[in-house]
Order: C-alpha cells, then sequence, then structure tokens
C-alpha cells in the first residue's frame, strides 16, 4: 500500500507503520518556495514503526522516527530528538537536526547530510558512534547494516528523488562526489559490537 499526501501531515504520521509507503510533498500550487526549507509535517512522525518506507519533501518537527525499529525513511530536516530510542530501521536526513539527535539510540543507523559541520555538537553521543560513509564499491549488500553504506544512501535518496521530485534529492545526486564527504553516519555502539559477533559466528559456522 502507498499513501500519497500532497499537502501537509499533522503529529504522528506513520505511527506504529508495519509495511507500505508513505510519501508526503508540497501541492503543486504551493508559494511556499524549496520544500527543503519549510515544515511538511509534524512532531513524532513514524512512532514505533517496525516495517515500510517514507519520504517527506519538506522538514519534519520533533522527535522523529521515534522508536523506530525498522522502517527506513528519508527527510529533509529534523527537529529536536530526532530517532530518540530507535532500534532499528535506517533513517537519512538530507537538512539540519536539532538538538540531542539519537539520544537512547540503540539500534538502526542513520545518515545525516552536515554541510555546515556543526552536526555533531546537535547529537547525543552517549549511546552511538559518529564516523564517515564507507565507499567501498566492493560491498554490495545493501541490507547489511556494516557494509554497502553508499550504495544504501544513494538508493534511498534516488527513491526520494522518484517518489517526491525533491530538488534538494535532485541536486545531491547531480553532484555526488562532492555531496557523499558531507554525510555522517551515526551508528549504536552496542548494535555495531552486536553485529560484529553475528557476523563471527555465521563466518564460524
Amino acid at each position: 500500500m502507498t499513501v500519497e499526501l500532497s499537502g501537509e501531515g499533522n503529529d504522528y504520521v506513520g505511527k506504529g507503520l508495519s509495511g507500505g509507503r508513505i510519501v508526503i510533498y508540497p501541492p503543486e500550487n504551493s508559494s511556499i518556495g524549496r520544500a527543503d526549507q519549510n515544515i511538511i509535517a509534524g512532531n513524532t512522525l513514524l512512532y514505533g514503526a517496525i516495517s515500510g518506507e517514507a519520504y517527506l519533501r519538506g522538514v519534519a518537527g520533533e522527535r522523529f522516527a521515534v522508536r523506530n525499529s525498522g522502517a527506513s525513511a528519508v527527510v529533509e530536516g529534523v527537529g529536536d530528538h530526532g530517532c530518540e530510542y530507535m532500534t532499528g530501521g535506517v533513517v537519512v536526513c538530507l537538512g539540519e537536526t536539532g538538538r540531542n539527535f539519537a539520544a537512547g539510540m540503540s539500534g538502526g543507523i542513520a545518515y545525516i547530510l552536515d554541510r555546515n559541520g556543526d552536526f555533531a555538537a546537535n547529537c547525543n553521543t552517549q549511546m552511538v558512534e559518529l564516523e564517515t560513509v564507507d565507499t567501498d564499491e566492493s560491498q554490495e549488500d545493501i541490507n547489511d547494516p556494516m557494509q554497502a553504506d553508499e550504495a544504501r544512501l544513494k538508493q534511498l535518496i534516488a527513491n526520494h528523488y522518484a517518489y517526491t521530485g525533491s530538488e534538494l534529492a535532485e541536486e545531491i545526486l547531480g553532484n555526488w562526489d562532492s555531496y557523499l564527504t558531507q554525510f555522517v553516519k551515526i551508528t549504536p555502539t552496542d548494535y555495531r559490537h552486536a553485529l560484529r559477533v553475528l557476523k563471527k559466528r555465521k563466518a564460524a559456522a
């Protein structure tokens, strides 16, 4: 199922999402200017989502993807407490974040476009690590959180452009090599350790 909204979303869009796709973008006759500089949906989006996809052409409010445990999402900016208590899934933010990003984040991964170089000051690093995006083209399994960062990130942004017509996504894809170096990957420390242990066990088996 695909839910497509040409207009603004309220709070709790995608709460408990368990499959399908949500797409939100401004109407064609909108006079707001660039969507990535304006709010498109409210607070606490994708609360407790377990699977599915969401693409938002614009900025979301506070607590984006709180307790997300399996959904993938692309958004063009978020308010405070993004990815709070997240336990799984993938979030791509193509704009600025508010303070306290990744507080209590114990699983999943996030990619932030850090054009101003100030994201680290807004991130709660008690449970996560910040790193550059892995560009090893030999790693092709985008379902493995430990590899294929570039392929995964590019695919999600390409989906975002295809579903929403995002000007920002088009700009990023058209200047990929330049923008790629500006992304920061956020991975929970314990989550990374658990994935490494599982990988070793599978190799041994």
